[in-house]
């Protein structure tokens, strides 16, 4: 990643851009993509409330195994190989940055251990600048990901909080721009694969409605979110006096359902947790959203229910399995500590 973009290793995200004036110079560069966004919402978001109001869920399958999925990363080590057993998870989300694709052979390898477990490989790749302003780079580079993985991955998710510029873009056009480009070569030499998108963080559905609804030749094989939903408590609390966790869920699926752009209507949440009060630097807010590891434990359970009940959730990517300030186990100091959560997750899937 070059500057203005930098990773940052302790929370695993890209690091917040401090210049607002750069900032606010890429976004008016883009207007006319944030008036569309405006107006399409605008007519769209009503519509689909109606829709929900209108439509029962319908209760998923009891058995959790097949909604629960995590995050997994190569620099976290094969320890996770048996932590992902003992857990009992059978789906598993691996990140790929386009900036690492130099170390390729290296994210095969691990995947294929865990296909090798007869676990399902979800590939996460990360944009950044270089890419995003490079058609034939893009492509380069994903052409490799693909032929790489092609015996180890069946979907992939192109995107990652797409709303957020220190992901990389600056409006959902450039985003739909990108995706063209893959699923041009996608639809062209890998027409068994199946491209997730929009990859849209946070209840921000503008620009969902955005990605959704507009005249790009773009078609989502099946919708993925970074639905994160109260930070600072449960997930039944509401956002706006109105939604919770259950309703932003349906109000999501109900898009879904409404939008040709989405083939398969089941939504994959790919990236939720809680950041950890105590971890800092490792923790991905500031102290004071985080939470106590015991209440991590019971929003989790909490979260996994109502995507259950919702009847729209195909599947919850819990983000991740190691990390400091969020994840189920703690690996600081060279030790890797099982919170509560990890034993709670490893009971409710038997």
């Amino acid at each position: 990643m070059k500057s203005p973009f930098e990773w940052d290793p302790y929370s695993d995200q890209p690091r917040v851009i401090f210049d607002k004036a750069y900032k606010r110079r890429m976004r008016a560069r883009h207007w006319p993509d944030y008036l569309q966004m405006a107006a399409i919402s605008a007519l769209v978001l009503p519509a689909a409330t109606i829709h929900m109001a209108f439509t029962k869920p319908r209760r998923n399958s009891e058995n959790l195994r097949d909604l629960v999925g995590m995050g997994v990363g190569l620099d976290k080590g094969p320890e996770q190989f048996d932590l992902i057993d003992e857990l009992g998870v059978n789906h598993v989300l691996l990140r790929i940055p386009l900036w690492d694709i130099a170390n390729l052979d290296a994210y095969y390898s691990f995947a294929k251990e865990f296909h090798r477990r007869q676990k399902t490989v979800l590939i996460n790749i990360l944009q950044d600048r270089e890419h995003i302003g490079s058609p034939a780079q893009l492509t380069n580079a994903v052409n490799a990901i693909f032929d790489t993985f092609g015996g180890v991955s069946q979907e992939y998710q192109m995107g990652n909080a797409i709303n957020r510029i220190k992901w990389g873009f600056f409006s959902v056009s450039e985003y739909l721009k990108y995706f063209e480009t893959v699923q041009t070569l996608r639809d062209k030499r890998y027409p068994s694969l199946k491209l997730l998108g929009p990859s849209v963080i946070d209840f921000e559905y503008l620009f969902t409605c955005r990605a959704l609804f507009n005249k790009f030749n773009t078609q989502f094989d099946r919708l993925s979110t970074l639905l994160y939903v109260d930070r600072m408590g449960a997930p039944e609390n509401k956002q706006y006096g109105v939604f919770d966790a259950s309703l932003k869920m349906r109000l999501l699926g109900s898009l879904a359902c409404m939008s040709p752009k989405v083939r398969n209507k089941r939504i994959y949440i790919t990236e939720v947790n809680w950041p950890l009060s105590g971890t800092a630097p490792y923790a991905p807010t500031s102290e004071k959203e985080c939470v106590s590891e015991r209440d991590y434990a019971t929003y989790m359970q909490s979260y996994l229910t109502i995507a259950t009940e919702s009847g729209c959730i195909e599947r919850v990517y819990w983000h991740q399995l190691i990390a400091a300030g969020y994840g189920l186990v703690d690996n600081r100091d060279n030790n890797l500590r099982k919170r509560p959560a990890f034993n709670a997750l490893r009971q409710v899937l038997g």
